[in-house]
């Protein structure tokens, strides 16, 4: 055994063990930094990827608020589809479908400012090219509260844009769903 020298200046038997805890917990360090800096990084990607699908819903929004035709047309994928839940004059609850062309054209006629849904993310799933959005609303016609529900996203990643391919909501003037922005 050699000797070292202490914190003390005292000399002292080297441990030809302590080599070896040395060098596994310095490989430990190592392992456990690489893992954080992977988790961390693969969180920040997660996270830019759910902020551009949240980006992507947000652009129908501005679209529908600056009563934008283009706008409203560019957030929606070929194909889409919207409908609404709503009651029949029978009273059966049924879905309405909506074509995205006469949407957009209805929309784009008003004035803007006219079309306000306010949205909360409540959640955004993603799996690769498919997303998916709950987003509980208000919604508010020339400034006055006029129903809330919510909106439930279907979203593709087409040519690495996120794209409406399918939107459902619910409507109602009362009651409104938790996390509702404004809602009365």
């Amino acid at each position: 055994m050699g000797l070292c020298q202490g914190a003390d200046g005292a000399k002292h038997a080297k441990d030809p063990r302590l080599h070896v805890v040395k060098s596994f917990f310095m490989s430990y360090l190592r392992a456990l930094s690489a893992l954080l800096l992977t988790l961390v990084a693969l969180n920040g990607h997660a996270q830019a990827t759910e902020d551009s699908v949240k980006a992507a819903v947000n652009l129908l929004f501005t679209g529908m608020k600056t009563a934008d035709a283009a706008t409203i047309r560019r957030s929606f994928a070929d194909s889409a589809i919207l409908q609404t839940i709503t009651a029949n004059a029978a009273g059966k609850t049924v879905a309405r479908l909506e074509n995205v062309e006469d949407f957009a054209a209805r929309v784009g006629k008003m004035t803007p400012g006219d079309a306000d849904e306010r949205i909360s993310f409540g959640s955004v799933r993603v799996d690769g090219p498919l997303a998916i959005v709950w987003a509980p609303y208000s919604f508010f016609y020339k400034g006055k509260f006029s129903h809330c529900g919510v909106d439930s996203f279907q979203m593709l990643l087409v040519d690495g844009v996120w794209k409406i391919t399918y939107v459902i909501d619910t409507r109602r003037k009362n009651a409104c769903p938790v996390g509702a922005p404004d809602a009365p």
